[in-house]
C-alpha cells in the first residue's frame, strides 16, 4: 500500500466454536486466551513487551467458524510479528496453573456478557435458531464446559485444527511479498498436513427464547435464516438489509425511532457463513412498548420486501460500494479481507468484481430473495418481555 510505513499481518484459521464437542464448548475461545499466557519460551509479559517495545500490538478473536491472530507493527518489524504469531499457535506453553487462572478470566467475561442484554441476546438467538448443534452453541461456552477443559484438550485442539491447509497468513501495508513468503517458510514450512475434522452442517429450525429478567427496557432480536455467502441471493439480501435497517435513512430507523419514538436502538443486519446465514432485526425499547415496537418492526421488514424501491436500491448500492472501497484504505481492513477471503474462497476476491456484482443486482432480485427468506420460520429472542415467533 503506497504511502504507509506500517504493516498488519494475521493468521486466519479455519476453526471456531462450531468445531467443538458439546462437553468442551468454549474450547476454541479458551485456546485463544491460553496461547498468550506463554509461548516460544516467552512468558505472557515477555510476549507483550516484545511487541510493545517496537510500538506494535497483538490481538486475536474467535468466532463460530474462524480464529485469527493479528499483529500491527512498523514495516521493519514484520518478521517479529510473524514470529510471535507462529509461536502462539506452534509453541504454546499451556501451563496447568495458567489454565486455572485463565478459566476464571473467561468466566468473568461470560458473566459480563450475561449482564449485558444486547450482548447475550445474540447467543440466545443462535441457540434457538440452531438448537442442539455445534453452530448454535455460544462462542464463550458455559461454566460446566469451561471447567471440564484440560491442558490435554488444548493440545489436542492444536493437533486437530492448526494444519497448514486450514491456515492463511495475510499481510497488508508496506510489504515486500517475497520477504513475507521467506518469513512464512521459516516459521510454518515444516507443518505437517492432516485431514480436516468433519464439521456438522448447520440445520436451522427457529422458535422463541425468553429471558424473563426484570428490566425497565426490552431487548428483542428476531429474524430468519438467510443464505451462505456462496448463494446467488447473498448480494441481493445485503442490499435488502441495508435498506431495511442499516443507517439512519433506513425504513426501520425512520419508522420506529424518528416517526414514533418507539425504540432508542434499532437496526438490521445480514450475516453469512459457509452453509447458512441469518438476517436479524434488533431493537431496544421501553418494556411497555415491546409488543407494539416488535409488531411494527416486523411489518416494516415485510413491507420492505414488497415495496423495495429503485431509490432504495441505488442508495444501498452506494452504501455497500463505499464500505468496500473505504475498507481498502485501512491497512488492518485490507489484511483482514485478504485473510478471510482466501480462507473461504481460496483466493482474494477482486473488489472491482464484487462492486460489479452488486451493481448488477436488480430490484426484482432483491424483492424475490427477501420474500423467499421471510417465508421461512422466524426466530425471536427477548430479554425482558415474553414474545412469540411470528407464525
Amino acid at each position: 500500500m503506497a504511502g504507509v510505513e506500517t504493516v498488519a499481518v494475521g493468521l486466519h484459521v479455519d476453526c471456531g466454536a462450531r468445531d467443538e464437542d458439546a462437553r468442551l464448548n468454549g474450547l476454541a475461545h479458551l485456546f485463544e486466551h491460553m496461547v498468550f499466557k506463554g509461548a516460544g519460551g516467552r512468558s505472557a509479559r515477555e510476549i507483550s513487551e516484545a511487541v510493545e517495545n517496537v510500538g506494535g500490538y497483538l490481538n486475536a478473536f474467535t468466532s463460530r467458524d474462524q480464529t485469527a491472530f493479528q499483529a500491527r507493527l512498523l514495516a521493519e518489524d514484520l518478521g517479529l510479528g510473524v514470529e510471535l504469531i507462529a509461536d502462539l499457535i506452534r509453541k504454546p506453553h499451556f501451563d496447568a496453573e495458567d489454565l486455572v487462572r485463565e478459566k476464571d478470566v473467561v468466566l468473568q467475561e461470560l458473566g459480563e456478557a450475561r449482564d449485558q442484554p444486547d450482548d447475550i441476546i445474540n447467543d440466545h438467538f443462535h441457540s434457538t435458531a440452531w438448537p442442539d448443534q455445534p453452530f448454535g452453541r455460544p462462542v464463550l461456552g458455559a461454566e460446566t464446559s469451561i471447567d471440564a477443559i484440560t491442558v490435554d484438550d488444548l493440545r489436542g485442539w492444536t493437533r486437530a485444527h492448526y494444519r497448514p491447509q486450514a491456515m492463511v497468513l495475510a499481510a497488508a501495508g508496506k510489504i515486500d511479498f517475497d520477504a513475507l513468503v521467506d518469513i512464512a517458510e521459516r516459521r510454518f514450512g515444516d507443518l505437517e498436513s492432516a485431514p480436516r475434522p468433519v464439521v456438522e452442517k448447520a440445520a436451522y429450525r427457529g422458535g422463541a427464547f425468553v429471558d424473563k429478567r426484570r428490566l425497565e427496557s426490552a431487548h428483542i432480536l428476531f429474524g430468519h435464516e438467510a443464505v451462505s455467502y456462496f448463494d446467488p441471493d447473498y448480494y441481493p439480501l445485503m442490499l435488502f438489509s441495508s435498506a431495511a435497517g442499516e443507517g439512519s435513512s433506513s425504513r426501520l430507523f425512520q419508522a420506529l425511532r424518528e416517526d414514533r419514538g418507539l425504540a432508542y436502538s434499532i437496526g438490521s443486519s445480514l450475516a453469512g457463513w459457509r452453509d447458512t446465514g441469518m438476517f436479524t432485526t434488533y431493537l431496544a425499547t421501553a418494556r411497555r412498548e415491546a409488543v407494539s415496537a416488535a409488531s411494527l418492526a416486523r411489518d416494516v421488514v415485510r413491507d420492505t420486501a414488497e415495496t423495495f424501491t429503485e431509490a432504495e436500491l441505488a442508495r444501498a448500492k452506494a452504501q455497500i460500494r463505499a464500505a468496500i472501497l473505504m475498507a481498502l484504505e485501512s491497512v488492518q481492513g485490507r489484511a483482514d479481507r485478504l485473510g478471510f477471503q482466501t480462507l473461504v474462497y481460496g483466493a482474494p476476491l477482486d473488489p472491482a468484481a464484487i462492486v460489479a456484482r452488486i451493481n448488477a443486482v436488480t430490484l426484482d432480485q432483491v424483492r424475490d430473495a427477501a420474500k423467499r427468506m421471510l417465508a421461512g420460520p422466524e426466530t425471536i429472542a427477548t430479554v425482558g418481555p415474553a414474545l412469540k415467533a411470528a407464525a
